[in-house]
Protein backbone atom coordinates (compact mmCIF):
# COMPACT_ATOMS: atom_id res chain seq x y z
CA UNK A 1 0.00 0.00 0.00
CA UNK A 2 1.06 3.44 -1.23
CA UNK A 3 -0.36 5.50 1.53
CA UNK A 4 -2.06 4.43 4.55
CA UNK A 5 -5.39 5.64 5.25
CA UNK A 6 -5.83 7.29 8.57
CA UNK A 7 -8.78 8.85 8.26
CA UNK A 8 -12.21 7.03 6.29
CA UNK A 9 -14.59 10.16 7.05
CA UNK A 10 -12.19 13.06 6.09
CA UNK A 11 -10.07 10.91 3.97
CA UNK A 12 -6.93 11.73 5.29
CA UNK A 13 -3.88 10.02 4.24
CA UNK A 14 -0.12 9.12 6.02
CA UNK A 15 2.55 9.25 3.14
CA UNK A 16 4.55 6.61 2.75
CA UNK A 17 8.70 7.42 3.85
CA UNK A 18 9.53 5.34 0.54
CA UNK A 19 7.83 7.07 -2.29
CA UNK A 20 6.33 10.51 -3.52
CA UNK A 21 2.94 9.44 -4.45
CA UNK A 22 0.11 11.89 -3.36
CA UNK A 23 -3.81 11.36 -3.11
CA UNK A 24 -5.51 12.06 -6.44
CA UNK A 25 -8.53 14.29 -6.48
CA UNK A 26 -11.54 11.43 -6.08
CA UNK A 27 -9.58 10.10 -2.41
CA UNK A 28 -10.05 13.93 -1.25
CA UNK A 29 -12.65 15.00 0.58
CA UNK A 30 -11.22 17.88 2.96
CA UNK A 31 -9.23 20.79 2.85
CA UNK A 32 -6.18 18.58 4.58
CA UNK A 33 -5.69 15.77 2.38
CA UNK A 34 -2.27 13.95 3.86
CA UNK A 35 0.34 13.74 6.16
CA UNK A 36 3.63 12.59 6.63
CA UNK A 37 6.77 12.34 4.03
CA UNK A 38 9.63 13.98 4.30
CA UNK A 39 10.61 17.96 2.49
CA UNK A 40 12.67 15.76 -0.68
CA UNK A 41 12.22 18.07 -3.38
CA UNK A 42 11.07 15.19 -5.64
CA UNK A 43 8.34 15.00 -3.01
CA UNK A 44 7.69 18.44 -2.89
CA UNK A 45 7.45 18.95 -6.54
CA UNK A 46 5.28 16.07 -7.05
CA UNK A 47 2.29 17.78 -4.85
CA UNK A 48 2.45 20.70 -6.38
CA UNK A 49 2.04 19.04 -9.62
CA UNK A 50 -1.14 17.57 -8.04
CA UNK A 51 -2.56 20.24 -6.76
CA UNK A 52 -1.53 20.11 -2.85
CA UNK A 53 1.45 22.12 -0.97
CA UNK A 54 2.69 21.59 2.56
CA UNK A 55 1.67 24.04 5.45
CA UNK A 56 2.98 23.44 8.41
CA UNK A 57 4.98 21.13 10.44
CA UNK A 58 3.10 19.75 13.67
CA UNK A 59 4.40 19.09 17.01
CA UNK A 60 5.43 15.31 15.95
CA UNK A 61 7.16 16.33 13.25
CA UNK A 62 4.42 15.44 10.76
CA UNK A 63 4.08 17.71 7.73
CA UNK A 64 0.37 18.59 6.70
CA UNK A 65 -0.39 18.68 3.05
CA UNK A 66 -3.11 20.74 2.01
CA UNK A 67 -5.05 21.27 -1.26
CA UNK A 68 -8.12 23.37 -0.45
CA UNK A 69 -11.84 22.75 -1.46
CA UNK A 70 -11.94 26.31 -2.38
CA UNK A 71 -8.23 27.52 -4.30
CA UNK A 72 -7.40 31.34 -4.49
CA UNK A 73 -6.25 32.19 -7.99
CA UNK A 74 -5.40 34.92 -9.93
CA UNK A 75 -5.33 35.32 -13.45
CA UNK A 76 -2.33 37.70 -14.54
CA UNK A 77 -4.72 39.53 -16.41
CA UNK A 78 -7.09 40.46 -14.12
CA UNK A 79 -4.43 41.93 -11.59
CA UNK A 80 -6.36 45.03 -10.06
CA UNK A 81 -3.79 47.93 -10.27
CA UNK A 82 -5.37 50.86 -9.21
CA UNK A 83 -4.66 54.59 -9.76
CA UNK A 84 -2.75 54.61 -6.19
CA UNK A 85 -0.80 51.44 -6.91
CA UNK A 86 0.36 52.88 -10.36
CA UNK A 87 1.12 56.39 -8.89
CA UNK A 88 3.94 54.11 -6.26
CA UNK A 89 5.33 52.43 -9.27
CA UNK A 90 5.75 55.87 -10.93
CA UNK A 91 6.94 57.86 -8.10
CA UNK A 92 7.94 55.96 -5.09
CA UNK A 93 11.45 54.77 -6.41
CA UNK A 94 10.85 51.01 -6.01
CA UNK A 95 13.42 49.09 -7.51
CA UNK A 96 12.49 45.66 -8.72
CA UNK A 97 14.75 42.54 -9.02
CA UNK A 98 14.36 38.33 -9.23
CA UNK A 99 16.04 35.49 -8.19
CA UNK A 100 18.88 37.56 -6.33
CA UNK A 101 18.17 37.49 -3.05
CA UNK A 102 16.02 34.24 -2.27
CA UNK A 103 16.99 32.92 0.83
CA UNK A 104 16.73 36.43 2.70
CA UNK A 105 12.98 36.69 1.04
CA UNK A 106 11.87 33.75 2.31
CA UNK A 107 13.49 34.31 5.94
CA UNK A 108 12.20 37.84 5.89
CA UNK A 109 8.50 36.48 5.19
CA UNK A 110 8.79 33.93 8.15
CA UNK A 111 10.18 36.97 10.08
CA UNK A 112 7.67 39.44 9.41
CA UNK A 113 4.71 39.66 12.03
CA UNK A 114 1.13 39.35 10.74
CA UNK A 115 -2.30 40.01 12.30
CA UNK A 116 -4.08 36.86 13.89
CA UNK A 117 -0.93 35.50 13.57
CA UNK A 118 1.16 34.06 16.72
CA UNK A 119 3.97 32.20 15.15
CA UNK A 120 5.01 31.52 11.11
CA UNK A 121 4.06 28.34 9.81
CA UNK A 122 7.76 28.74 7.67
CA UNK A 123 10.18 26.58 9.82
CA UNK A 124 13.77 25.97 9.26
CA UNK A 125 12.81 23.24 7.45
CA UNK A 126 10.64 25.02 4.56
CA UNK A 127 13.36 27.40 4.40
CA UNK A 128 15.96 24.82 4.14
CA UNK A 129 13.85 22.80 1.41
CA UNK A 130 12.85 26.08 -1.02
CA UNK A 131 16.22 27.00 -0.47
CA UNK A 132 17.01 23.57 -2.23
CA UNK A 133 13.96 24.06 -4.81
CA UNK A 134 15.70 27.62 -5.78
CA UNK A 135 18.67 26.10 -6.62
CA UNK A 136 17.44 23.57 -8.45
CA UNK A 137 15.85 26.13 -10.65
CA UNK A 138 11.73 25.19 -9.38
CA UNK A 139 11.56 28.26 -6.52
CA UNK A 140 11.74 32.16 -7.57
CA UNK A 141 11.55 35.61 -5.70
CA UNK A 142 10.89 38.96 -7.01
CA UNK A 143 12.59 41.39 -4.55
CA UNK A 144 11.40 44.71 -3.92
CA UNK A 145 14.22 47.50 -3.18
CA UNK A 146 14.30 50.96 -1.41
CA UNK A 147 17.82 53.14 -1.75
CA UNK A 148 19.11 49.73 -2.22
CA UNK A 149 17.81 47.94 0.66
CA UNK A 150 15.40 44.68 0.47
CA UNK A 151 11.77 45.65 1.67
CA UNK A 152 9.32 43.77 0.01
CA UNK A 153 9.03 40.23 -1.92
CA UNK A 154 7.37 37.12 -2.57
CA UNK A 155 8.79 33.94 -3.78
CA UNK A 156 6.86 30.61 -5.37
CA UNK A 157 7.11 27.58 -7.32
CA UNK A 158 7.08 27.36 -11.25
CA UNK A 159 5.15 24.64 -12.14
CA UNK A 160 5.05 24.58 -16.07
CA UNK A 161 3.14 27.47 -17.13
CA UNK A 162 1.07 27.81 -13.17
CA UNK A 163 2.76 30.05 -10.58
CA UNK A 164 2.19 28.55 -6.82
CA UNK A 165 2.94 31.66 -4.77
CA UNK A 166 3.95 30.96 -1.34
CA UNK A 167 4.45 34.16 0.82
CA UNK A 168 4.95 37.78 0.40
CA UNK A 169 6.45 40.40 2.72
CA UNK A 170 6.69 44.07 3.11
CA UNK A 171 8.74 46.14 5.42
CA UNK A 172 7.54 49.34 3.67
CA UNK A 173 4.12 50.66 2.48
CA UNK A 174 2.75 48.70 -0.76
CA UNK A 175 6.57 47.24 -1.49
CA UNK A 176 4.57 43.57 -1.57
CA UNK A 177 1.99 44.89 -3.73
CA UNK A 178 4.83 46.22 -5.83
CA UNK A 179 6.59 42.98 -5.98
CA UNK A 180 2.97 40.84 -6.65
CA UNK A 181 2.45 43.28 -9.82
CA UNK A 182 6.08 42.66 -11.72
CA UNK A 183 4.95 38.64 -10.77
CA UNK A 184 1.80 39.46 -12.98
CA UNK A 185 3.60 41.77 -15.48
CA UNK A 186 6.45 38.97 -15.48
CA UNK A 187 3.81 36.11 -15.67
CA UNK A 188 1.87 37.64 -18.92
CA UNK A 189 5.35 38.40 -20.57
CA UNK A 190 6.47 34.64 -20.10
CA UNK A 191 3.28 32.53 -20.74
CA UNK A 192 2.21 31.55 -16.74
CA UNK A 193 -1.83 31.07 -17.00
CA UNK A 194 -2.15 31.39 -13.58
CA UNK A 195 -0.98 32.61 -9.91
CA UNK A 196 -1.99 30.02 -7.44
CA UNK A 197 -2.69 31.55 -4.00
CA UNK A 198 -3.74 28.64 -2.19
CA UNK A 199 -6.34 29.81 -0.02
CA UNK A 200 -8.35 33.27 0.69
CA UNK A 201 -7.17 36.58 1.53
CA UNK A 202 -8.46 39.76 1.92
CA UNK A 203 -5.14 41.24 0.53
CA UNK A 204 -5.21 39.50 -2.47
CA UNK A 205 -8.86 39.54 -3.17
CA UNK A 206 -8.19 43.43 -3.66
CA UNK A 207 -5.61 42.95 -5.97
CA UNK A 208 -8.19 40.99 -8.51
CA UNK A 209 -7.63 37.03 -6.69
CA UNK A 210 -10.19 34.93 -6.50
CA UNK A 211 -11.55 31.68 -5.43
CA UNK A 212 -12.51 28.55 -7.46
CA UNK A 213 -13.35 25.33 -6.94
CA UNK A 214 -10.90 22.34 -6.59
CA UNK A 215 -12.08 20.73 -9.59
CA UNK A 216 -11.36 23.57 -11.85
CA UNK A 217 -8.08 24.18 -10.13
CA UNK A 218 -7.00 20.50 -11.19
CA UNK A 219 -8.46 21.16 -14.78
CA UNK A 220 -5.36 24.01 -14.87
CA UNK A 221 -2.93 21.44 -13.73
CA UNK A 222 -4.35 18.62 -16.30
CA UNK A 223 -4.09 20.86 -19.41
CA UNK A 224 -0.57 22.01 -17.81
CA UNK A 225 0.97 18.74 -17.74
Amino acid sequence: MLMKLLDDKEKIYLLDDNNFDFPTLNMMKDDLVAIGGDFHPQRIVNAYQNGIFPWFIDEYNYIHWFSPKKRMVLYPEEFRLTKSLKRVIKNKGFVVKSNERFEDVIKSCANIKRKHEDSTWISHEFIQAYTNLFHLEYAFSIECYLDDKLVGGLYGLLIGDVFCGESMFSLEKDASKVAFYHLCKQAKQNGIKIIDCQVYNEHLASLGAKEIPREEYFKILKNNS
